[in-house]
């Protein structure tokens, strides 16, 4: 099933095959922004949810590559469907090693086109329920007490109790009231989801990866 609340933009200098994309994909429900040109495009304000772009390579001006070159410099993540009547070897490596979701060479079949919009929209869709999640996450961070987050820290760093109280000169008995209480504000189930936590909220530094010899 297509995603009914994404969006699909299609940027193509081709106006019947740009109408036969936009009818196709409104057949189908789903919300299709059309583009003759990346100069329209770039002016041109981006929906806020999930969303893929279907890219013709060759364009008038800039190339749709150049495009994927400038999304990805501007951390843009939207997926890319590259289209083309004049596509070789290395302009598909060169746009797959960017990134894109597929590359097609016209005629394609409508078939293979919504094959690769699905795939792109799903990827687009978990990308932002992973960042809605990485805020609620960080909201949950930011409701706890300073000491609270400094005990977080220490037990994603595998601290026991005992040893944390010594670190910060508190009881014992204290350090584990206060880790049962952030354990409750984060929802962490367990240690384990807690570091978890801890590691998606970059609180615990990466180790250092060994030199080769």
């Amino acid at each position: 099933m297509l995603d009914a609340t994404a969006t699909v933009l299609v940027i193509d200098d081709d106006p019947a095959l740009r109408a036969s994309i936009g009818r196709l994909l409104r057949s189908l429900g789903l919300d299709a922004r059309l583009f003759e040109s990346i100069s329209e495009f770039i002016e041109a304000d981006l929906p806020k949810g999930p969303s893929c772009l279907v890219l013709d390579v060759r364009l008038p001006g800039r190339s749709g590559l150049e495009l994927q070159r400038q999304l990805a410099t501007a951390n843009q993540k939207i997926p890319i469907i590259f289209i083309t009547g004049h596509g070789d070897i290395p302009m598909s490596v060169q746009a797959m090693k960017g990134g894109a979701i597929d590359f097609l060479t016209k005629p394609f079949r409508d078939q293979e086109l919504l094959d690769a919009i699905q795939l792109g929209l799903s990827r687009d869709r978990a990308r932002y329920e992973n960042e809605g999640a990485l805020v609620d996450l960080k909201g949950r961070f930011e409701s706890l007490s300073p000491r609270e987050r400094e005990i977080m820290v220490q037990v994603a760093l595998g601290r026991l109790s005992k040893q944390i109280a010594g670190d910060i000169g508190i009881a014992e008995a204290t350090v584990k009231v206060h880790r049962s209480r952030l354990m409750r504000k984060m929802k962490a189930h367990s240690l384990l989801a807690l570091g978890r936590m801890a590691e998606k909220l970059q609180l615990v530094p990466e180790e250092p990866k060994p030199k080769p010899h």
